[in-house]
């Protein structure tokens, strides 16, 4: 919902901007827009990254000519496919869902789009999938990792992926920071704000990696992002 700090017209222009820059610049196949469609027919929550968002995650996949992705939160395979849309033939994403349910739907959506031999969708509690993932043996670093899940757990995922799946020039995206203004809000009981600002007071004190965070503004609100990159 808009911030009380924000008018409601403000927000409507934010909508009527991102529409603009999405059918101006960003054309999108069928598969993305009928992905998004099938999500909201099942009954997800429409929380898929905008489609300009989802353009920016492609061009970062691209411009750092990556190959292996994380991908922490799937919902229904939206960002996923995005993403897979950039990786050479060779490339592959490992994502990670919770719910069963959406999982599947994910699944189908991928297969839909031609990405199956791309995406690898793994289902069950995110910690509990990295632990595992560490345990069957080193893990082949990925050259990019996206969390949008959980925001209470931002800082375990980011964490597990810099010490024991990352290398030097890793870039490490994290969605949804900016929670409507509410970041800077040092006494919230909220768990996502509580483990927002944890990400960011860990970062603070981390020397392997160089990072910063953008504010956004558009069809999903006032939030914004944090993009960093190993260099140590």
């Amino acid at each position: 919902m808009p911030s009380s700090l924000i008018p409601n017209a403000a927000y409507n222009k934010f909508n009527e901007v991102a529409d603009y820059i999405t059918d101006s610049i960003i054309p999108q196949e069928e598969y993305l827009t009928s992905t998004l469609r099938h999500n909201e027919q099942a009954g997800l929550d429409t929380i898929d990254v905008a489609p300009c968002d989802g353009k920016f995650l492609y061009l970062l996949v691209k411009m750092n000519k990556v190959k292996r992705i994380l991908e922490v939160g799937t919902l229904g395979g939206y960002s996923a496919i995005w993403m897979a849309k950039a990786l050479p033939e060779d490339g592959k994403i490992i994502t990670c869902e919770l719910e069963s349910e959406s999982a599947e739907i994910a699944r189908e959506n991928i297969r839909k789009a031609g990405f199956e031999n791309k995406i690898e969708v793994k289902v069950g509690a995110a910690k509990d999938t990295l632990t595992k993932m560490s345990e069957a043996g080193k893990v082949e670093p990925f050259d990019m990792v996206f969390i949008d899940a959980d925001k209470e757990n931002n800082w375990t995922y980011y964490k597990w992926a810099l010490d024991h799946a990352s290398h030097v020039g890793t870039v490490l995206v994290v969605d949804n920071v900016v929670r409507r203004g509410r970041l800077v809000d040092a006494d919230s009981t909220e768990p996502s704000i509580i483990g927002t600002r944890k990400l960011f007071a860990e970062l603070k004190r981390e020397k392997r990696v160089e990072c910063t965070a953008l504010q956004t503004v558009g069809a999903k609100g006032w939030d914004g992002l944090m993009i960093s990159m190993v260099i140590e």
